[in-house]
């Protein structure tokens, strides 16, 4: 038995905003399952975000360790190095960009025991690879969700 749960995740965006998508890889006691999603209009990063939120979301109990694997500096530095716990203490002052998904994790995330690791994407990595696949292909998909947050302005 595993004494801790796997995520990977990945996100992309076909133009920087354009239309996104993102790839969540659960591991747990040699069990996998696969997660993705396509929006219509959106950012990488905000992607990339998205994917950790989800995949913790996905997740049915919160009593064991979680280690999250992402290629996202953004989002591993932004936990890592504090930035976040710094945004959220000046009310993200200065402009700070994804307000609602940041808010949104970092509410979720007090409600397990959560360890970043960072890994080097389009590498030799193959859950990392996988996810990027998931992601491209959620971006590239035919129906694709409406980011709320990205679309109505609500995210700076």
């Amino acid at each position: 038995m595993s004494n801790h749960i796997t995520i990977y995740t990945d996100g992309s965006s076909r133009g920087n905003p354009g239309p996104g998508g993102y790839g969540i890889l659960l591991l747990y006691n040699g069990k996998k399952k696969e997660i993705s999603k396509g929006y219509r209009l959106t950012t990488n990063n905000r992607m990339e975000l998205l994917a950790v939120i989800d995949g913790l979301k996905a997740l049915k109990h919160n009593e064991i360790p979680v280690h999250v694997y992402s290629d996202s500096q953004y989002v591993v530095k932004a936990i890592k190095e504090k930035w976040l716990e710094k945004w959220i203490k000046t009310g993200f002052k200065g402009g700070k960009k994804n307000r609602d998904l940041w808010e949104e994790f970092y509410e979720l995330s007090g409600k397990f025991d959560v360890h970043f690791h960072w890994v080097r994407g389009h590498a030799e990595n193959p859950y990392n690879n996988r996810c990027d696949e998931l992601a491209t292909a959620a971006a590239d998909g035919k129906e694709l969700s409406i980011d709320d947050g990205y679309e109505n302005g609500i995210n700076d």
